[in-house]
């Protein structure tokens, strides 16, 4: 990047200061370039010294999602049990991990942040990141809408200590917040005693995650200086958590506000400054159109998830159509340049049921929501405006939500979660792989009882020793499982149509089958992959146009190598089967 083009960002950044801060614009911006480089990441007055670009994604690129704690084990750190799981059973199939929040916390499993520069005791320590950090791509969540009410920041706040007394949001008595759209029941101000007497300040999540007030610069600020720190660190990839909600304007639903946008676009030119191999990922669990206005013209998030393909899976698989999923996956326009999609279908989170909206009938999602239960899941519903609740997430591990009753574990069930897996494998963009869908991990009713929080279903906490024996086990469902996702992931790695910016088109296919050709431009090599999503098995005919029929070369399916495909036209698709279609001389 020339001087010249470290002109323009300035030039942007001050443009962007001046519409979030007004007169402060010039104070803003020498700001940044005090802090550019406190902590190694280099700037001079004379321009940035040349870094040598690192490729953003390519086929070879997946993600595992996970605790710092999911799995333990007695005398040693949970970091340095990860590192070690990670290393000996994953280091070939995923490049990147998201450790989730291993900050110190006050609740929220991590999501209520006490202290952003420091590693949780109880889980290690920063080498011990370091030490996962030679090994994937590391990737951390930016906590920035909310602080725990244990945090330093908030007790400095009731003492009115500055600069953290004005970092929170006060609502005047008179506010009209009927408008707010927010995922939670309870009520939105929590009452705070201070040095001046009662206040009432914004807790969008819980009473124990207060809001920030991002109004006030030094807020922004603080949070630059913490994202520097986890550049040094060695952070690939930053999770901008409940990024939706960070801006506030009393009068509006405070979601998707454009001063949030012009935030998320401030990070996205700070990281083209000084260090541009550092991707943004915004974390908004909201209708599809909502989500995807998050990449901007391509100057502001790199990736955002696919909060829509959970649910949609989850629908498809158990009503044996996948009338609604097809529809969806043909409207999807490709990413900007520059940018792609997160596609996951299990998080830490419930599986939001948000996105649907618009997409499928509510008589089909009331249905939805009933088959979750009977497998022993849960709905959690959020307040409307008007005051009603509707629903919100499923609470459920993605495991046990395709299973049949009294029939968990069956090869039906494990047959029907890979075909979901491996659906979600095949469309444009990354993967993203929750570490309980690798380990077909069971609802965790435990946890559930002593939390009380219907998330704690799904974040289940392996012992050590336990996970490792069910994975040694050959005959074990986490074993059989986990080896045959494994095994997808290494084939998907090896083909460059898999690449997330390589060429994507849905086909139409009967109701009981979901299939799209990827096709990679540079490579010239064509995938056709097939699911079948019901418990019947199912012919489709390979279109004429895509293999002729009359063409010498022999298609193969590179997840079955004995399957037959007869005159490269007719495939049988026996219950949740996937294929994935190329030419014999072309693997």
């Amino acid at each position: 990047m020339t001087s010249h083009l470290y002109s323009d960002v300035f030039e942007r950044l001050h443009a962007r200061f001046r519409r979030l801060y007004g007169e402060e614009a010039d104070t803003c911006l020498r700001r940044l370039q005090m802090l550019i480089g406190r902590y190694g990441v280099g700037y001079s007055p004379g321009g940035l010294p040349h870094r040598p670009q690192r490729r953003r994604w390519s086929e070879k690129d997946a993600i595992l999602v996970t605790y710092g704690n999911s799995i333990v084990q007695p005398t040693q750190n949970p970091l340095v049990t990860l590192g070690r799981f990670l290393v000996e059973r994953l280091k070939t199939a995923v490049s990147a991990v998201h450790i989730l929040p291993f900050f110190p916390y006050s609740s929220d499993d991590g999501f209520a942040v006490i202290d952003y520069r420091e590693v949780n005791p109880e889980l290690g320590t920063w080498s011990a990141i370091h030490s996962i950090g030679r090994h994937f791509d590391l990737m951390f969540d930016l906590v920035l809408n909310h602080v725990s009410s244990k945090s330093k920041w908030f007790r400095n706040y009731a003492s009115g200590v500055a600069p953290h007394r004005d970092y929170f949001i006060e609502p005047p008595p008179e506010a009209d917040l009927s408008q707010v759209v927010r995922p939670r029941s309870q009520p939105l101000l929590r009452s705070v005693q201070t040095h001046d007497g009662v206040r009432h300040v914004w807790a969008t999540f819980s009473f124990d995650q207060i809001d920030l007030n991002f109004a006030n610069p030094d807020v922004l600020f603080e949070f630059l200086d913490i994202l520097f720190l986890y550049i040094s660190h060695g952070v690939r990839i930053i999770r901008l958590d409940a990024i939706a909600y960070l801006w506030k304007r009393i009068g509006t639903p405070c979601i998707h506000l454009s001063e949030t946008h012009e935030v998320v676009k401030i990070l996205r030119d700070v990281l083209d400054l000084v260090a541009p191999s550092v991707l943004l990922l915004t974390e908004t669990n909201v209708p599809h159109s909502e989500n995807v206005s998050y990449f901007g013209a391509g100057d502001e998030a790199h990736a955002v998830y696919q909060f829509s393909l959970p649910p949609l899976l989850l629908h498809a698989l158990h009503s044996g159509r996948t009338t609604f999923l097809t529809r969806w996956a043909q409207s999807l326009d490709a990413p900007p340049a520059g940018c792609t999609y997160l596609n996951f279908t299990a998080s830490h989170d419930g599986i939001g049921v948000r996105p649907l909206e618009g997409l499928v009938p509510e008589e089909e999602m009331a249905l939805l929501y009933q088959r979750i239960a009977e497998r022993g899941g849960q709905v959690s519903h959020k307040r409307n405006a008007d005051g009603s609740e509707s629903p919100y997430e499923l609470n459920t591990t993605y495991f046990d939500a395709l299973s049949e009753p009294a029939r968990w574990g069956s090869p039906l069930h494990q047959r029907r979660f890979l075909c979901s897996q491996t659906l979600a494998m095949e469309l444009q963009g990354v993967p993203a792989i929750y570490i309980h869908s690798l380990t077909a991990t069971r609802n965790d009713y435990v946890a559930l009882d002593r939390t009380g929080h219907p998330r704690a279903i799904n974040r289940h906490v392996w012992d050590g020793g336990e996970i490792n024996a069910l994975l040694d086990n050959p005959s074990s469902v986490t074993s059989r499982i986990f080896n045959e996702y494994v095994r997808r992931l290494h084939i998907r790695r090896s083909h460059p149509a898999f690449h997330p910016d390589s060429q994507q088109k849905v086909l139409e296919a009967p109701d009981r089958l979901f299939a799209v050709l990827r096709t990679d431009p540079e490579s010239g090599e064509t995938l056709l992959c097939v699911n079948n999503i019901s418990s019947r098995s199912h012919e489709f005919c390979v279109d004429a146009a895509l293999f002729p029929s009359g063409c010498s070369r022999q298609l193969v399916d590179l997840l079955k190598r004995h399957r037959r495909i007869e005159d490269n036209r007719t495939l049988l698709l026996k219950p949740y089967d996937s294929a994935w279609l190329t030419f014999a001389d072309s693997t």
